[in-house]
């Protein structure tokens, strides 16, 4: 009798700590709550805004919506500034950030990554009659323009620029042709996009920088959403493999970019 009740307490043990596993991993919880809840900004062509109609669209949306997909779940996107994107995701608000977050060690040490799924180029800006900045070396003691927490505001500093934070690229632009500020660095992809809306904005880039960067996805780091992190993984390798990353990257960017520079 007494080795059927340690029997009984083991097998109810092993259920449980089974019942905390699945409750705790992330997948899992998703997949329960049927929607994929996807931080994103909403205002940074084209990899996420707001269409002629008011619609939310973009490369990242098209490709979140993909991953929701996959993993047999609505796409819940949650609109916010960049600089809450990452807490968001830090804090559980949100599950994922797909907004072209750069991977960079210092976010790897915070966050957990999918493999890259895009490469960008990065640019330097200034306004069109510019003529003392032609590279990142005559940024020393001048100011750029940049969401605070980026990439690219963190090239600036290293550069011995000053940033000046903004929220939308659009205020971005806006700084650079007042002569508020000298530059900004940026997604090479996101400002030819914004030439092709405005084509005459006072604005030219004088540098396509060396350094390349790889965009993935970012997850809260830990034990459970290394299975999220995998199925992820799993779903841009298929759309890589049926072309679906390349479609995507042509139609929002003009070329290619899936490929690493």
């Amino acid at each position: 009798m007494k080795k059927l009740i340690a029997l009984a307490l083991a097998l109810m043990l092993a259920l449980t700590v089974a019942a905390v596993a699945e409750s705790a991993d992330l997948l899992s919880e998703i997949r329960e709550r049927g929607t994929l809840i996807i931080g994103t900004e909403g205002n940074w062509a084209p990899w996420t805004y707001h269409d002629e109609n008011d619609v939310l669209t973009g490369f990242d949306i098209e490709i979140g919506t993909l991953i929701a997909q996959g993993l047999g779940v609505e796409p819940e996107f949650m609109e916010t500034d960049w600089d809450s994107i990452l807490a968001g995701v830090d804090s559980g608000r949100f599950d994922i950030a797909c907004n072209g977050v750069g991977y960079t060690k210092t976010r790897a040490e915070k966050y957990s990554f999918s493999d890259p799924y895009v490469y960008t180029e990065v640019v330097l800006v200034v306004r069109g009659d510019n003529e003392d900045i032609h590279s990142v070396e005559d940024l020393e003691g001048r100011t750029t323009a940049n969401t605070a927490s980026s990439t690219f505001a963190a090239i600036g500093k290293r550069y011995g620029a000053t940033v000046t934070p903004v929220n939308t690229l659009t205020e971005t632009i806006m700084l650079v042709e007042q002569g508020r500020v000298d530059a900004t660095i940026n997604a090479k992809g996101s400002i030819d996009d914004y030439l092709g809306e405005h084509p005459d904005a006072n604005i030219k880039v004088v540098q396509v920088l060396d350094e390349g960067e790889p965009v993935a996805y970012p997850v809260r780091k830990g034990e459970e959403t290394e299975t999220l992190v995998a199925a992820i993984n799993e779903i841009l390798e298929q759309a890589r493999q049926d072309g679906t990353l390349s479609a995507l990257s042509v139609k929002y960017f003009g070329q290619d970019l899936t490929g690493a520079n």
